[in-house]
């Protein structure tokens, strides 16, 4: 049976709720095992062991447990948790160990959201790209426009020293 193709209306998961669920950590764009599992459909028990029983597949740059102050700086972020009452702290799956989730979670629900999430990864990529794009023109032109200012600051400096040498001094009104 062959794939077929989603549109963006058709999308089973919006890209904006993909990206409110990526997290920056140790460096790296990551997702957390438990947003994940609400996205594949399965419960979050169910998502680990299934990396648990391909461990190889997942070594520590694909995915890792949280530290407890990790889990605090997220949560203090996050303002409510959703995590309710997790014995443990989450794991963090970086963008190469969510494709690889998608050969460990054989579901179609499962395919289709991995597919919607490393398009979301890509694009979070190319705008990442785009805005050191962005910031560098802009760092160009700043560059340039203060060499500007300063000639134009420069000039109004000798105007204005020229206008204090040149106007007589003011005998004060009045008898001496």
């Amino acid at each position: 049976m062959p794939a077929r193709k989603l549109t963006a209306k058709q999308a089973l998961v919006e890209y904006q709720v993909l990206v409110s669920k990526v997290a920056i950590l140790r460096g790296q764009r990551v997702m957390l095992s438990h947003d994940l599992a609400e996205l594949y459909g399965v419960e979050h028990r169910v998502l680990m062991q299934a990396v648990r029983r391909n461990a190889g597949r997942f070594p520590a740059d694909f995915c890792f447990l949280l530290t407890e102050h990790e889990v605090r700086n997220l949560k203090s972020q996050i303002v409510t948790s959703s995590w309710g009452g997790a014995r443990k702290p989450p794991h963090a799956f970086s963008e190469q160990g969510v494709a690889m989730l998608s050969s460990v979670l054989r579901s179609e629900r499962a395919v289709a959201v991995n597919i919607e999430i490393m398009r979301a990864f890509v694009q979070m990529r190319g705008l990442i790209g785009s805005n050191r794009e962005l910031a560098r023109k802009i760092a160009k032109l700043e560059a340039e426009y203060d060499e500007q200012f300063a000639v134009v600051f420069k000039a109004l400096r000798e105007l204005m020293d020229e206008k204090t040498k040149s106007t007589p001094v003011k005998r004060k009104i009045g008898f001496t």
